[in-house]
């Protein structure tokens, strides 16, 4: 017990229950969120572990804004303007028509539904038209909806949050001001005024921090941590002129830096991102640790109104009124409708208000908390749970991504992507060159031209539709980079490369990705194979013909690429991974050429058994195909 109690040992926990829930959702592809808070309740108010009042006390509403804020401006990170060329008017539509209208519509919801006053009711409407990057991207990272769809989600999420917090600091200002100015207009230019000056704090952080770093004015080993304490301290700074107002700077501030340019700006994105998954896990442990026995019973029935209200209701209405007039598609208005699910900066703000009304003797105001805690767990279930089933039903679910994705187009990568194409894979073939582009487009292959480190990190290329890389440029330099950078972010499971060691002694290192072929064949041999005529097959393994047959039919030199799975799973054969190829499967592999009398013999074959497969002379299938 004594071990249990000690803060060490909690903050440990913490960090280990949220990033557990996290795994589990990764290998279940269960919603994030959803186990998170299973986990700080069974944590929190059920066995009481964790008690982060009792645990944490005046430090706990700090620590939770300060997380918020580093998440707010991760998300920020993510705005580039580019993604507004396809979305930018309804992402306009969702904060400006219907923001509005979600707070008019919440504000009665609350009133009639919950029974709660106009003052706590309009407070409360605020606050819940965010959504919010902690709860938003998760989900979006277990899906594949179109882009549209996605930006508008994310945009809507991050922008919203410093409004809905903004508007809550403006009605609160209303409510307990008592001066002779407490008037509508007064508070709203006060509130606008301070929105502004954070702004500008935000944007001026920003743009400091992208002529600082280009420049060589902070050395690379400092920069992550020099960036983070700049977030932390323009957060504080905008505070402290007024509440919440520090979430517009750290937003401003992503933003702005997500559109200038900045040497080492991914790997530092990449440690926000990291970091924010890190915060996100504890600081949601925390919040949903909080909900004692005590606020559970402060929940009426008549909440349920409220619920159900809001989710059927206050939404729907105000997203399909706001894109009513929008490009959109219907099905992804009708999806944008649906998912609003609320999380750590709806619960953080109006707990904060709350204890603020409470000490305030304001009547009603300790509804607020069971409220709030209701919303994030019954939208987080609603939405998490039901995200994928609504957009299968929408026809807007793009599935699991089962294409491969080829950098470098040589004659060899080239018919590669057209055997892979003839057994209805997708196949996207990425270059520099738009000359090497050129036999690739003959064929009939999705061809980008551009370097892919920066056309993956722009989001011009979505790696989630892509259950496999493989890299096979001429630099060998470059193609590790490209493994390194990019493994992050795919796996480095699904990542392979072509070696230039012409010893044939390459191995696969971590972080450098997989080497093709059981040999590890290198660039050049496999270049000069091809033009000898060697050429891709592709075998169907059978009871008939096993995996056994096949292996003992391979000619010196010969050896399988790759084997397609009954359910598309693509694998392929590298210096230190063997996939076992069982009935069913589709083998490709790269063979020799066949000689005048076995091609003969194949035409034979063919014209003589065209209801099944049979083998050749050679012991090949009769539906293999010859790519070259």
């Amino acid at each position: 017990m004594i071990i249990v109690d000690s803060l060490m040992v909690k903050i440990a926990l913490i960090g280990l229950l949220g990033i557990g829930a996290q795994w589990v959702a990764w290998r279940t592809g269960r919603p994030a969120i959803a186990l998170m808070l299973i986990v700080g309740i069974i944590a929190g108010p059920i066995l009481g572990i964790i008690d982060p009042e009792r645990d944490f006390g005046a430090l706990q509403e700090p620590i939770i804004k300060l997380a918020v804020a580093v998440i707010l401006f991760e998300g920020g990170l993510s705005l580039n303007f580019r993604e507004l060329r396809q979305a930018g008017g309804a992402v306009f539509m969702m904060v400006f028509i219907a923001g509005p209208i979600a707070w008019v519509l919440g504000t009665g919801a609350a009133h009639y539904g919950a029974g709660l006053s106009w003052e706590i009711s309009a407070l409360l409407g605020g606050i819940m038209i965010v959504t919010g990057p902690t709860v938003i991207g998760p989900m979006l990272r277990t899906l594949r909806v179109p882009s549209r769809v996605r930006n508008v989600l994310k945009w809507e999420g991050i922008v919203n949050d410093p409004i809905g917090a903004l508007l809550a600091v403006g009605i609160y200002a209303y409510i307990t001001y008592e001066g002779p100015n407490a008037n509508i207009a007064s508070i709203s230019m006060d509130v606008l005024a301070a929105s502004f000056l954070a702004g500008l704090i935000g944007a001026a952080l920003g743009y400091a921090i992208t002529w600082l770093f280009p420049r060589g004015h902070v050395p690379e080993y400092l920069k992550a941590p020099f960036l983070l304490i700049t977030v932390i301290g323009g957060f504080v700074l905008a505070d402290l002129i007024m509440h919440e107002t520090g979430l517009i700077t750290v937003t401003v501030m992503g933003v702005v830096m997500a559109n200038r340019q900045i040497y080492s700006s991914q790997a530092l994105h990449r440690f926000k991102e990291d970091l924010a998954v890190l915060l996100i896990s504890g600081v949601f442990i925390i919040l949903s640790a909080t909900l004692d026995w005590e606020t559970v019973q402060q929940f009426r029935p008549q909440f349920v109104i409220f619920l159900i209200l809001l989710l059927f209701v206050v939404r729907p209405i105000s997203v399909l009124v706001a894109l009513l007039f929008s490009s959109l598609p219907w099905r992804e208005r009708l999806f944008i409708a649906w998912i609003a699910p609320r999380g750590i900066v709806a619960v953080a703000i109006t707990g904060l208000f709350a204890i603020r009304l409470v000490d305030y003797g304001f009547p009603g105001a300790e509804a607020l908390v069971p409220l709030s805690f209701a919303v994030v767990i019954a939208t987080i279930f609603a939405h998490g749970f039901s995200a994928g089933w609504v957009a299968e039903r929408l026809g807007i679910n793009e599935g699991k991504g089962e294409g491969v994705l080829i950098v470098g187009a040589t004659r060899w990568t080239v018919a590669l992507g057209k055997i892979l194409k003839s057994l209805n894979i997708e196949v996207l073939m990425a270059d520099t060159s738009p000359f090497a582009l050129r036999r690739a487009r003959h064929e009939d292959l999705k061809v980008h031209q551009g370097d892919i480190l920066d056309e993956a990190h722009n989001d011009h290329i979505e790696l989630g539709e892509f259950q496999h890389m493989i890299v096979a440029t001429d630099n060998d330099s470059h193609n590790q980079l490209i493994t390194a950078d990019l493994g992050p972010e795919m796996g480095f499971d699904q990542i392979s490369r072509l070696s230039n060691d012409s010893r044939g002694k390459s191995k696969s290192k971590v972080g450098h990705g997989r080497i093709l072929f059981e040999s590890g064949a290198d660039f050049n041999s496999l270049l000069d194979r091809e033009r000898d005529g060697w050429r891709f097959s592709k075998t169907n393994i059978t009871e008939i013909f096993s995996a056994e047959e096949y292996r003992k039919n391979l000619e010196p030199g010969e050896e399988p690429l790759a084997v397609l799975k009954e359910d598309r799973r693509l694998l392929f054969f590298a210096t230190d991974t063997r996939p076992v190829i069982e009935d069913g499967d589709v083998v490709i592999s790269f063979v020799a050429p066949d000689t005048p009398e076995e091609r003969k013999a194949d035409r034979a074959a063919r014209e003589a058994e065209k209801n099944g497969p049979e083998k050749n002379a050679a012991g090949k299938t009769v539906d293999n195909e010859s790519e070259s």
